[in-house]
């Protein structure tokens, strides 16, 4: 099974938001993050797979940052801001999916499923804005592993 992990792009601070502060669902994307959205878009519509099912946080930033790709997708949420590794795996069924799987979510979520997946011991991962973390799980050697396959950020692209 593939699980891509897509972190949104740069966002506006909550100070920011037409509700002047209150509401971090509300976030927009800065014109730097749908630049990034963009080209990460671009770049993951020639990679991913056929059957590719993607899942989105509900919030603004995320909603943006997907519909950058032009795919059907479905927002839950479980992948809102402070969603648990454990409920974003679920939702992705990993490690039984049959087909991959795309979620754009958030930090610190991402980088703890990441962390988690491939058994590093701080817990947690940095995760950059707009970036693409692919992983997959194979079975070599009779054991089961967590390959990371790439790692891509929009301004490598």
């Amino acid at each position: 099974m593939d699980l891509i992990l897509w972190r949104h792009a740069e966002a506006e601070d909550l100070d920011e938001t037409d509700d002047g502060g209150g509401d971090d669902l509300s976030r927009r994307l800065t014109p730097k993050g749908e630049r990034q959205a963009a080209r990460m878009a671009a770049w993951l519509d020639r990679q991913l797979p056929e059957g590719v099912r993607i899942w989105c946080s509900p919030a603004v930033r995320t909603e943006q940052t997907v519909l950058a790709l032009g795919r059907k997708y479905r927002v839950h949420e479980d992948l809102a801001p402070g969603a648990t590794p454990e409920r974003l795996l679920a939702l992705a069924q990993w490690p039984e999916a049959r087909q991959p799987v795309l979620v754009v979510g958030h930090q610190p979520t991402l980088g703890q499923v990441v962390a988690r997946l491939l058994g590093m011991a701080a817990g947690e991962c940095a995760v950059r804005k707009g970036a693409v973390w692919w992983l997959r799980r194979r079975e070599r050697h009779g054991q089961w592993q967590t390959v990371l396959l790439t790692v891509q950020t929009p301004e490598l692209l």
